[in-house]
């Protein structure tokens, strides 16, 4: 069985429901905890209650996905002092930066998170949505590839998001057989959104707008839950095919 005793794991919403569940699971197996929630009573609790149980945690009240991402990382900074050298909280940083589009600091934190936890799929993967995200779309690619190499055969649905975020790089690198035979790899009955979402991307490709829409209102239809989609449609943004909140992705050291 793999150790886990000294490591350190990050949950948000860990104050109350699975977060909970999850940060006690963690703490029964040796963990140390950085917990981050927007309930900061629930929290307090929380916390009370690790401390007497003598399980060495740490708050973050505020929720990283969307609260101020500046009040985040030094919620971060604090858990840094507390917890160092821990992947998780240079992963966390790293995504923080991300929301904040200053994607170089972005890139330090995941690489430095990479450092600590080698083949880490998730870590590698926040590294390819950043060359993504900014149009690079060759080393996006290879960084992609990697994570398919060594992503659980049973992660499907990170599998399916990737090998989509693949035939989008490799569609901008003009590998057109490529995306025609990874546009085909799945069908309707998959338990993903990929079969829709290719569709759509083809379509929108033709500046078949009316079907791309189609298409998406398909998926919609059959994968009722928005956090389902999200990512998925997070990916249209990022390519370009659906207008940006952001506008132009702008880079900033900020």
């Amino acid at each position: 069985m793999q150790n886990f005793d000294g490591k350190v794991a990050v949950v948000t919403g860990g104050a109350s429901g699975i977060g909970l569940g999850m940060c006690r699971a963690f703490a029964a197996r040796g963990m140390k905890l950085v917990i981050a929630d927007l309930d900061t009573n629930a929290l307090a609790t929380v916390l009370e209650e690790f401390k007497a149980a003598k399980v060495d945690a740490v708050g973050m009240p505020c929720d990283v996905s969307q609260l101020d991402q500046v009040e985040a990382l030094a919620e971060l900074d604090k858990a840094s002092a507390i917890f160092a050298d821990s992947p998780e909280v240079h992963n966390l940083r790293g995504s923080c930066f991300v929301e904040m589009r200053a994607f170089p600091k972005a890139i330090a934190e995941f690489t430095e998170a990479v450092s600590l936890s080698k083949d880490n799929p998730s870590i590698i993967f926040n590294i390819g949505e950043v060359n993504f995200v900014t149009k690079q779309w060759k080393e996006a690619l290879e960084v992609f590839e990697k994570v398919m190499k060594i992503l659980p055969p049973e992660n499907i649905s990170l599998g399916r998001l990737v090998e989509f975020k693949i035939l989008l790089c490799k569609k901008k690198l003009g590998l057109h057989d490529d995306v025609l035979i990874l546009a085909d790899k799945y069908d309707y009955l998959d338990d993903s959104p990929y079969y829709y979402y290719c569709k759509a991307a083809l379509a929108y490709e033709e500046e078949n707008l009316i079907e791309a829409e189609q298409w998406l209102a398909r998926a919609k239809r059959i994968f009722r839950d928005p956090n389902v989609l999200a990512p998925w449609q997070d990916t249209l943004v990022e390519y370009g095919y659906i207008k940006s909140f952001y506008g132009e992705d702008e880079v900033t050291d900020e």
